[in-house]
């Protein structure tokens, strides 16, 4: 208590600092959030209903979810598996497995996708492997999902490395010495000890995966209705100004983003004390 009381600022202090950050959110994210859902229902709820039922916005909706669909469980299971590795275990390359890991935060999302053009491209080092067997990569569902794929793969397992390495070993090791095997271990042990931190990195993870713009747009040729999920509908939607359309899409992904944020906040309000009981415990 006496450490709290020694770092306590003045309150006019505290109000600065507090109001100066609730008003920057306010209007750098609050505010054009709600301009976006005021432009998306200005002519009215029917108008913005008949928008999303265009068969090109159902379908930018669907590719959208499907994407995510997937890339969500392989960076899930990637980001359990390459957390434990790196956590538990010392090997050659572990520094660069992490800048590696890394690297899709510091790439821009366009040079990414323009990696994948190198690979799978008409002119790419897989082209004609690809070419002999039919398959199709860019403009096509399996380059949205590889460029998606390559953007959110740090969410899981970024948020989970910090919470394994304070929670340490010591439960894994007991296990072990009780005669549990690797899978019994990870299965009763490991896993439910960061269920919680798996789930926020899901939730982060699909939030980006919906909203990823520029490697899907390097990949995708912009076919409507075949490969253009949401954020590129709208994009193809306010270049026509069709500005109805643009805004209803909008406020659709918005409010994905905003389920996804609901659900963060549920998950940190009622499990936030077990997650600190747990790192107490450790």
């Amino acid at each position: 208590m006496a450490d709290r009381d020694l770092l306590q600022e003045p309150l006019w202090l505290r109000i600065c600092v507090i109001g100066a950050a609730v008003l920057a959110m306010a209007l750098l994210v609050l505010m054009p959030l709600l301009m976006v859902l005021a432009a998306a229902f200005g002519d009215g709820f029917s108008a913005w209903f008949a928008a999303l039922r265009e068969p090109d916005a159902l379908a930018a909706l669907k590719l959208t979810l499907f994407t995510t669909a997937i890339v969500v469980p392989i960076n899930a299971v990637f980001g359990v598996f390459a957390a434990w590795a790196i956590v538990r275990f010392e090997f050659r390359g572990k520094r660069v497995l992490l800048a590696l890991i890394d690297l899709p935060f510091a790439v821009s999302p366009v040079v990414a996708g323009l990696c994948l053009v190198l690979l799978f491209g008409s002119q790419g080092w897989f082209a004609e492997a690809l070419s002999a067997y039919g398959i199709k990569v860019l403009f096509a569902k399996p380059g949205i999902v590889l460029a998606t794929l390559f953007i959110t793969f740090p969410f899981v397992v970024r948020e989970l490395i910090p919470l394994m390495q304070q929670q340490g070993a010591e439960e894994e090791l007991a296990a072990r010495s009780l005669g549990a095997s690797a899978w019994t271990m990870f299965r009763r042990v490991t896993l439910p000890n960061i269920q919680w931190g798996l789930l926020y990195g899901v939730l982060l993870c699909s939030a980006r995966a919906m909203g990823e713009f520029g490697a899907v747009s390097v990949v995708s040729g912009h076919v409507r209705g075949l490969t253009n999920t949401l954020p590129l509908h709208i994009e193809i939607l306010y270049n026509e100004y069709d500005s109805v359309g643009a805004f209803a899409a909008a406020s659709l992904l918005s409010g994905l983003a905003l389920v996804t944020l609901a659900l963060k906040f549920w998950l940190e309000s009622r499990h936030g004390d077990d997650l600190a009981d747990t790192h107490r415990r450790h």
